[in-house]
């Protein structure tokens, strides 16, 4: 069976199976050559790689992923997609199907018993309206991944990729890279997918870093700050801190002057470097109380 990444290839078999699309499910499969390969580029697949998919589709990925890496598991949860992947698939004896709603499964629990304790990547074309949840998942969980390689919307890469003093830059910004590297890998106008989703698309890739780039004693708190500096971001660092509760006005104004930030600023400015600093000092105050 050759390459399913063109439009005839898609339709015939989404034809021959007689599937419909799922709008709830967020279902677009890509059509694009070009972008499958800079999908496995971007993601520096090669021998002896454990990859996860979500959301597999009809396999058009899977099988070009299956072709370089040592095991694929993709998790699908549409079940009238699965005698599809039977088919599909069928050439290749390193993937498995697994017949699952990704944000219920134990993936530490797979690693182990499908991916031989990983370390694992995750590449997939992620459906719109779970992606952060997913993303979040693989990096705040104690996951062996190395890479992620996802296919999102346009809107949610720019945030993920955004640096301070931008519009785009915000909490989701901050808890991505506070993990990860980040680039773009590649664009993906709404034209390269059936049906054709309402945005546009881009790949990107999240290299997750070996050692701490950045310092928070209390991760817990870190990301507290950082929720309440974006929170209502027309708002100063004075007054959203101040309504995070944790500390009352008069005390937010002595950490910011000990962390040497104007309190006239707003979070959006804030570099992850000094969000870690604030979150420090601030973690010193709770425990000195």
């Amino acid at each position: 069976m050759d390459r399913l990444s063109s439009h005839k290839a898609t339709k015939d078999i989404v034809q021959k199976h007689g599937f419909r699309f799922s709008k709830s499910l967020g279902q677009n499969f890509l059509i694009d050559d070009n972008v499958i390969d800079r999908i496995l580029e971007g993601a520096r697949v090669s021998e002896g790689d454990k990859i996860i998919e979500v959301g597999p589709g009809i396999g058009t990925l899977t099988r070009e992923m299956a072709k370089k890496a040592e095991k694929v598991t993709a998790i699908e949860i549409d079940k009238n997609l699965i005698p599809i992947l039977e088919e599909t698939l069928s050439d290749f004896d390193n993937v498995e199907v697994v017949n699952e709603d990704i944000l219920k499964v134990d993936i530490e629990k797979l690693v182990e018993e499908k991916l031989s304790g990983g370390p694992v990547k995750l590449i997939a074309n992620l459906p719109y309206y779970i992606t952060t949840p997913i993303v979040m998942k693989f990096l705040e969980e104690d996951i062996p991944v190395t890479d992620i390689v996802v296919m999102v919307q346009k809107e949610v890469a720019d945030r993920m990729n955004a640096v301070p003093s931008t519009k785009d830059y915000g909490a989701l910004s901050v808890a991505v890279q506070y993990y990860c590297d980040t680039e773009i890998v590649a664009k993906a106008p709404r034209h390269m997918f059936i049906p054709q989703p309402n945005v546009d698309s881009t790949v990107i890739g999240l290299h997750i870093r070996e050692e701490k780039k950045y310092n928070a004693e209390n991760e817990d708190i870190f990301f507290k700050t950082v929720k309440a500096a974006f929170g209502q971001r027309r708002k100063t660092l004075l007054n959203s801190l101040s309504s995070m509760g944790m500390l009352d006005k008069a005390s937010v104004k002595e950490v910011l002057s000990d962390a040497g930030i104007d309190e006239k600023r707003r979070g959006e400015t804030l570099s992850i470097e000094e969000f870690a600093h604030l979150s420090n000092i601030i973690n010193e105050r709770l425990n000195a109380k």
